[in-house]
């Protein structure tokens, strides 16, 4: 260990020495002087204000402040020795059990009625009791053993404010403290990479400040200004990262591509069966005018589900094709990709029949390109394609390959985006001359800080009315459990609603044996639950059962492509009442005589998917129906998000809640990456002004200078928070 100033860039192994370094690089991903001083608190603990022990998730890693109330030994029943039995209290009457195995009549003198620690380890119940076994603990004041000692440092250390930290079983979060400690001795700030003018304006602490107080507060206040100086810091890495992008694609050229008067997209809105919703129309000119430009679209399309974002991107591509260019629309599956070929066919109809009998003069081809398709096929469709005779191509990843080649690329149609990576659209990008016009599209809403952060080089347009002839769709949590009645009733239901001449979807989470799948939820988790329900399981028992009679037909991702399609082709011509599927059929399966829809283990699926689940009923003129069966006990977190998803089917209330359930770094793609979020303290929910501000800062400094050059310390902090991989990832097309 060393004694001289550490900088961030000193690696923990001289100040904390080998073992403890060892340790954090480990379990916490921690190397260096700076990866533990931004390892910030997850929240701060006062003795005498509780942690409401009652709100503990079974399963869940926790650390807790509590108080000794009492202990008790007894003998074990299974073999020799006795078990200690120590109850601890927050303070708000919840309890919780901590038991200790084997001999260990010292822990009952040292955990004495009276004494406040930090307890720390995995939630379990035993017969209707929250418990910790075996818990880590620290002790707080009083004594002067080594544990004392240690609890010593943590008083000192944090005063009244005690910080408890994202930790591993191996590494609590008092370990963590001491080791900051250590390092804050010895911390050397770096330069603070604000410009003064900007700190002044914003009455924004320095970075050393910051630093020191977030791990160290000498008041509430204080850290109140410390987490807003670091907050800042994060927010307007990621709005300076998006204004440059911004900033840098305005300059890019691109082929314009005007409106055509008398073409293909005034042909086709004269045979449109329905008037455009007054938002179509409003976000039609905004794209329209986009295309005519001589710089790239970056568009982002988000509507609600069934708010008819595709008649609105099907309008962008005719315009591309009348200005003489290709139109490529990339979806997530083959089933929407074909579902997309014959929707755009019906709607268009002569207008896609170039080359044959009683085509429009006009008119251009559709074509599909899937991975699925047939040697022959493929290359007639490619030659079509590489000719520019297709004027409209949709297709999956299959359009990425080397071999999928354009005559003239003018737009890009990126379906469900989220499903995509930045690699495959700036693939499918790579393959025009210049950069092509970008629309991408996505049915589940984004909250206005989110469509900030994430989509900040992007504009946005929102289709939040649905066209008219769309159903009412009414939801209800299903209680399996404690009310088994109620699992036979909602099948019943179905059978109705199938007796009325509809159609029903059964969804489970998890196909059957085999490899996991993305379409799947995980098939097992901590709290030792049963697997989930899987749709090779259910459907023979659905068949036997309850669905006696009915045509019952199964979909998953693992089925060969051309099996899959005529599965769909049946259920939309009506040839099947039933179909059990995993959230395969999650987007733009589009089947109006659907009624109802059965989740089964609801409480597998996320806010947001349930939400396009439900949006595949309704869609014609019958009213829909959405039952959401779950296990989950009353009061638990599933099942308060269940009867959230059931109250309402505003999808930008969804979607804060979503956010609200999800770590905030996953919006920002730390899963993308597969590492750490850099994005520690801010919440895009409840630091919409602060997000707001600093992308306001970060036009005006872009403005003056788009390179940053004026600002070096700046820049290495922005790329820092966010590192290259992270940048690609918020580029978004």
């Amino acid at each position: 260990m060393t004694s001289e100033p550490a900088t961030v860039d000193t690696p923990l192994k001289k100040l904390v020495g080998e073992k403890t370094a060892k340790a954090l690089a480990g379990h916490l991903d921690l190397h260096t002087a700076g990866d533990l001083i931004y390892h910030f608190p997850r929240r701060y603990d006062e003795r005498g204000e509780h942690t409401d022990i009652r709100s503990l998730d079974v399963g869940e890693q926790v650390t807790v402040l509590a108080q000794v109330q009492r202990t008790a030994v007894r003998p074990m029943r299974q073999r020799r020795g006795n078990l200690l039995e120590v109850t601890v209290g927050d303070g708000s009457g919840g309890v919780l059990t901590l038991t200790f195995f084997g001999n260990q009549a010292w822990r009952e003198r040292e955990l004495r009625p009276g004494r406040w620690g930090l307890f720390a380890g995995k939630v379990t119940e035993f017969r209707g009791k929250r418990q910790l076994n075996g818990p880590e603990y620290v002790l707080l004041g009083e004594g002067g053993d080594g544990e004392a000692a240690a609890n010593e440092e943590v008083e000192e250390f944090a005063g009244a404010l005690i910080p408890v930290y994202p930790a591993a079983a191996a590494v609590p979060t008092w370990v963590i403290a001491r080791c900051v400690r250590v390092v804050l001795d010895t911390f050397t700030p770096p330069e603070d990479p604000l410009p003064a003018a900007l700190r002044a304006s914003r009455n924004l602490v320095g970075i050393g400040a910051a630093l020191r107080e977030i791990h160290r507060p000498s008041s509430k206040e204080e850290l109140y200004r410390a987490r807003r100086r670091l907050k800042w810091d994060e927010a307007f890495a990621v709005q300076l990262t998006l204004v440059q992008r911004k900033h840098r694609a305005a300059a890019w050229p691109a082929q314009a591509r005007p409106a055509r008067a008398g073409g293909l997209l005034d042909a086709f809105d004269a045979r449109l069966p329905y008037e455009l919703t007054p938002g179509q129309q409003v976000v039609g000119r905004e794209i329209a005018a986009d295309l005519a430009t001589a710089h790239p679209m970056h568009r982002l399309l988000q509507g609600e589900v069934g708010s008819g974002k595709t008649v609105v991107a099907l309008r962008a591509m005719l315009q591309v094709v009348d200005a003489g260019g290709q139109a490529a629309l990339l979806a997530p599956t083959e089933v929407l990709a074909a579902q997309h070929h014959r929707g755009m066919l019906d709607l268009l109809g002569p207008l896609a029949q170039a080359g044959e009998l009683g085509a429009a003069d006009d008119a251009t081809r559709v074509e599909l390109v899937t991975g699925s398709l047939g040697a022959a096929a493929r290359r007639r469709a490619l030659a079509e394609v590489a000719e520019g005779r297709a004027g409209i191509v949709l297709g999956t990843h299959a359009l990425l390959y080397e071999g999928v080649d354009f005559h003239d690329l003018g737009l890009v149609v990126v379906d469900e985006q989220h499903r995509f990576g930045v690699e495959q659209r700036d693939a499918l990008r790579a393959k025009a001359d210049q950069p092509p016009h970008v629309l991408v599209m996505t049915a589940t809403p984004i909250p206005r800080t989110v469509a900030m952060t994430v989509y900040g080089d992007l504009e946005v347009s929102t289709l939040s009315e649905l066209p008219q002839g769309r159903s009412p769709i009414a939801s209800h949590v299903v209680p399996a459990a404690e009310k088994p009645a109620f699992l036979d009733r909602a099948w019943r239901r179905l059978r109705e609603e199938v007796a009325a001449g509809h159609q029903a979807y059964v969804v489970c989470p998890r196909i059957g044996e085999g490899p996991q799948s993305d379409e799947e939820a995980p098939r097992e988790d901590d709290s030792g639950r049963r697997p989930p329900l899987a749709v090779t399981e259910v459907a023979p028992l659905l068949a036997e059962g309850p669905l006696h009679g009915l045509r019952i037909g199964v979909l998953h991702g693992r089925l060969p492509a051309d099996e899959k399609d005529a599965v769909m082709r049946s259920f939309a011509a009506g040839e099947l009442d039933v179909l059990v599927a995993t959230t395969v059929v999650e987007v733009g399966v589009n089947v109006p005589n659907a009624t109802v829809m059965i989740v089964l283990d609801a409480d597998r699926f996320g806010v947001s998917q349930l939400h396009q689940l439900r949006g595949r009923v309704g869609r014609g003129s019958a009213a829909g129906l959405c039952l959401l069966v779950t296990e989950a006990a009353e009061g638990s977190s599933a099942r308060e998000r269940l009867d959230a998803v059931a109250s309402t089917t505003d999808g930008f209330k969804l979607a804060e809640l979503d956010l609200e359930q999800r770590r905030e770094g996953d919006v920002l793609g730390a899963t993308q990456s597969g590492r750490r979020s850099h994005l520690r303290l801010l919440s895009l929910l409840r630091d919409t002004d602060l997000i707001r501000d600093a992308r306001a800062e970060a036009i005006a400094l872009v403005e003056e200078d788009p390179e940053l050059a004026r600002h070096p310390a700046l820049a290495a902090s922005v790329a820092a928070l966010v590192d290259e991989e992270r940048a690609e990832y918020l580029e978004k097309g």
